[in-house]
């Protein structure tokens, strides 16, 4: 590391101090220069000016986590976790990908893949030696190697209902009439005055969406609009994406106002709850009137929690409820591989129907050298996953989504 100055022209720029790495002891396993100015916009695009004039190239996304993938340093499922803990939105999330960053996931793969190879070995063998009579044995520890290596891919497969939770979030939807106090809801939730709120009875039309964080899991909390009958063409749009919304969610808070009776809208409303994980909130305490109906709400056997979204009454219970729906999910890094990126579920997922197709052959008393055909296809499938058998279009793609200076 060395001190000096950035100089243009006898003009001093800015005091730095600058780092050379020596190949292969890089990120990249490149030669490469880091320079570390005082900050600053202004300062900061005059050096990278004046390193662009003497003959520097702009980096492309992620062209640095690209450069250590194609230079070996990293495979492509640490590549690609490096993006993922920039995203993190909780400390789970993050340390699931630090645990890919790290290796686990890869490990895990490239464990299956050596056993697949070495299971091939033993085929080739007793193809090309027919005279010892190998091959029952050869079908025997086949089938034992493919079924214990199904069991894993299967156990890798279901692991993304964790992971998508971790970094998509608990879809949380607030359903309720206008001005039961959805948006009211949701800026207390945030701590943030997120939504509007006002007496005018249809003020959200479209969906609010925004994280929180419970217990270290993500909730994906959606504020809609009123369910309501809509008179405009707009709102009329808001008020079935509310529906679809509900229906497609983890969690759905239904919010009442408790000083006003239930209608049929209301009862639109508690048909959605009956059959989903949903929280019952009774707002608006504060103004002292209980003209809800109880007995309706209680018959949809969901949890009753009593609010304010004026003095915060209640809203502790509301947590805690949440955080007993989050924990029959059983969510955990601890000690565990977890995928959280489809592509590499959909990967997954087709090495274990090759897998399949290779046990089906052995049952169907098909020659065994059949079976080659569908381990070359897991073993491509799982390459891609890493890396070793991926296109460069794929890599593209992937790296396309990293941020500048990644």
């Amino acid at each position: 590391m060395k001190y000096g100055k950035i100089v243009e022209n006898e003009n001093i720029i800015d005091e730095v101090l600058v780092s050379y790495f020596i190949a292969p002891n890089s990120y990249t396993r490149e030669n490469v220069c880091e320079i570390n100015s005082h900050g600053g916009i202004i300062v900061m695009k005059k050096i990278l000016e004046l390193c662009l004039k003497n003959g520097a190239n702009l980096a492309e996304p992620g062209e640095f986590t690209k450069r250590a993938f194609l230079n070996g340093r990293i495979d492509l499922v640490q590549a690609e976790a490096v993006i993922d803990i920039i995203n993190s939105k909780t400390e789970k999330e993050a340390k699931a990908s630090v645990e890919q960053l790290q290796g686990s996931l890869s490990l895990e793969i490239k464990n299956i893949r050596k056993d697949l190879i070495s299971m091939m070995a033993d085929i080739e063998a007793s193809i090309d030696y027919p005279e010892y009579d190998v091959e029952e044995v050869t079908n025997n520890r086949v089938i034992k190697t493919l079924e214990d290596l199904k069991e894993k891919l299967i156990f890798l497969e279901k692991s993304f209902d964790n992971g998508k939770i971790l970094k998509e979030g608990i879809k949380t939807a607030i359903i309720g009439r206008p001005n039961a106090g959805k948006s009211s809801l949701l800026n207390i939730l945030l701590n943030e005055e997120r939504a509007i709120v006002t007496n005018i009875e249809g003020t959200t039309r479209d969906t609010i969406e925004e994280y929180i964080s419970i217990n270290g899991i993500p909730l994906k909390i959606i504020d809609t609009a009123g369910i309501r009958e809509a008179n405009d063409e707009v709102e009329k749009i808001g008020v079935e994406k509310a529906k679809k919304i509900a229906k497609e969610s983890d969690i759905i808070i239904g919010i009442f106002d408790i000083s006003k009776m239930l209608n049929s809208e209301d009862e639109e409303i508690i048909d959605i709850l009956k059959n989903k994980n949903s929280i019952i909130l009774l707002n608006k305490v504060d103004l002292n009137k209980e003209n809800i109906d109880f007995k309706k709400l209680k018959e949809t056997n969901k949890p009753i929690i009593k609010i304010s979204t004026i003095t915060k009454f209640g809203i502790k219970d509301l947590y805690n409820k949440i955080e007993e729906l989050i924990e029959t999910k059983e969510i955990t890094t601890d000690n565990e591989i977890i995928v959280t990126n489809t592509r590499h579920k959909n990967l997954i997922i087709k090495a274990i129907e090759s897998l399949n197709k290779s046990l089906e052959t052995i049952e169907n008393d098909m020659p065994i050298d059949i079976i080659v055909v569908y381990i070359k296809d897991i073993l491509e499938s799982l390459g891609k996953i890493t890396g070793e058998t991926v296109t460069e279009d794929i890599i593209t793609e992937i790296f396309s989504k990293f941020c500048l200076g990644k």
